[in-house]
Formats: structure tokens, sequence, C-alpha cells
């Protein structure tokens, strides 16, 4: 913890140098500052790539385009429909059910 009687006077000290940053005059940017800083970011302005839409310059649509991609991309046995059960041998019409 701090001793306040470390430094006698010190809160004194603090208002001076508090009043003297008061009196001081409030800095003004110089001439024209804003219009420089406007002209330097236009100069450095990159030019967009016109040949990709505007959708794919976004990383969250391009990421939502890849997965996309990837889950259409499947070889499709999963979305075939299965195969008759003749096929294999299973139940066939007029014969008696296995026990």
């Amino acid at each position: 913890m701090s001793n306040p009687d470390f430094r006698p006077g010190s809160d004194d000290e603090w208002a001076g140098l508090l009043r003297q940053l008061r009196l001081q005059a409030k800095a003004q940017p110089q001439p024209f500052f804003y219009a420089r800083v406007h002209a330097r970011l236009a100069a450095e302005r990159r030019p967009t790539i016109a040949w990709l839409p505007a959708w794919v310059r976004r990383p969250a649509y391009a990421a939502l385009l890849g997965a996309l991609v990837l889950a259409m991309s499947g070889d499709g046995p999963a979305l075939r429909p299965a195969s008759p059960a003749s096929q294999y041998g299973g139940y066939h019409p007029g014969q008696p059910a296995p026990h």
C-alpha cells in the first residue's frame, strides 16, 4: 500500500502540473492535414479485381462455396435407390417365406 506521508505536498505538485496542462493551447493539426491524409489513402487504394464477383472476395462466402462443392462432389452410391430384393436371391412371390 502506498504511504501518503512519503512525499509531502505531492497533491499540490499534481494539482500544479494539471493546472499548467489546462492553460496550454490546444494542439491543432497543420493546414490541409486531412486533405493530405485523404489524398494518400486514395493513392494507396488497391484496385479491385474486376474478374471476380464481389461475393467471392469475401472469405465467408468463399468458405461456404467450398463446403458446398465438397458436399456435392461425392461419388453418389449413398444417393442411389436400393436394389430390388430379388436380385440377391431374397423373397420371390409364390414361394413360402423361409423359416
